[in-house]
């Protein structure tokens, strides 16, 4: 048995250079459906938001669109195929991804394994900060808040040394713990990760988008789970299977920022993507467009599903610049303090 806490054994199992999950040449789509697979929708609303930025942003000589944890290049090969020629002229799109450059990626595509810096444009994570690495703690029957060690090879846990002092005054802000068995799930590493890929923004927009939860509804136990060959498995960290966990949404949001949290079904309807049926009255009409748009919309149904993708949040943060028009009217913009 190898025990070790979470936070390593996720790093050793994702992205070790000697077989981590994320090294393996089939990538995330031969494993799990995101939203950039369940769609081309998705990319057309992310299309849709880089021309919104573009304009709020004054149409700059040069526009950048950061795709972080890439994947094999499918959200930017999806949206930059959406583009007016004359954006793909001051186009500079980025994938930031540990995995080799995908063959058949579009060559202006900028594939690096760092977060690009002094940018002006559209930064997107989708699903990517639920694979940063994070240790976990629970508190033992003497009312003592302690790591959470996993055998790598059972993914079997049991208690470790008490949590520090920095990981304790993390849980007292984001996710207080005070009773035997009370568990929580420390998010400073994904907040610092954040701010890092914010932080490459001169002006712009970062979006986060994730499977999460906030302060009004923290889990009572972990959130970590497995995923292989396009199932859910047990979350052994041994480097076979994603090993995932659930995003403190409210905690990443960098302060100082014009910032809103929202679903993923909100986001995506201000951005024109609806489950909405097609008129009956078109089938008589023209058969073949009621076709493609009932295809359309039980893709924009899986999409915006409150009770599945729709479900996911959207952290949207504004860096020195207005917010994009589709999304002034979603409520809960407000400035985040120091």
């Amino acid at each position: 048995m190898t025990w070790m806490r979470w936070a390593p054994a996720m790093e050793r199992a994702l992205y070790d250079p000697e077989g981590g999950f994320y090294r393996r040449p089939e990538g995330p789509a031969g494993h799990f459906r995101t939203s950039v697979h369940a769609s081309p929708r998705f990319a057309r609303a992310v299309a849709r938001l880089l021309l919104e930025v573009d304009e709020a942003l004054g149409r700059p000589e040069e526009l950048a669109l950061v795709d972080v944890g890439a994947g094999r290049g499918e959200l930017l090969t999806g949206v930059l195929a959406e583009l007016p020629g004359e954006v793909l002229a001051r186009l500079r799109p980025y994938g930031v991804e540990i995995a080799e450059r995908p063959a058949g990626l579009p060559s202006t595509v900028l594939w690096t394994d760092e977060l690009p810096r002094g940018l002006t444009g559209l930064l997107f994570a989708n699903e990517w900060l639920d694979n940063v690495p994070l240790d976990a703690g629970e508190v033992d029957g003497d009312g003592v808040l302690r790591y959470v060690e996993v055998d790598t090879a059972t993914g079997h846990e049991r208690f470790g040394e008490p949590v520090s002092a920095a990981d304790a005054a993390w849980a007292e802000r984001w996710w207080p713990v005070e009773h035997p068995g009370d568990f929580v799930e420390f998010g400073a590493p994904r907040d610092a990760a954040w701010a890092r890929a914010v932080a490459g923004l001169e002006r712009g927009l970062a979006v986060a988008v994730d499977y999460g939860h906030t302060a009004q509804r923290r889990p009572l136990f972990g959130t970590h789970a497995g995923f292989r060959d396009g199932r859910e498995v047990p979350p052994v960290p041994d480097g076979s299977c994603d090993v995932t966990v659930h995003v403190a949404l409210d905690a990443i949001a960098v302060p100082g920022l014009h910032s809103l949290w929202t679903t993923q079904r909100e986001a995506l309807h201000a951005l024109g993507v609806s489950g909405a049926r097609p008129s009956l009255a078109l089938a008589s009409t023209d058969p073949a467009a009621y076709l493609r748009a009932l295809s359309g919309a039980g893709e924009g149904g899986e999409l915006t599903d409150p009770a599945g993708l729709g479900s996911f949040g959207w952290v949207l943060q504004a860096v020195h610049m207005p917010v994009p028009a589709s999304l002034e009217l979603l409520p809960g913009w407000q400035t985040l303090g120091s």
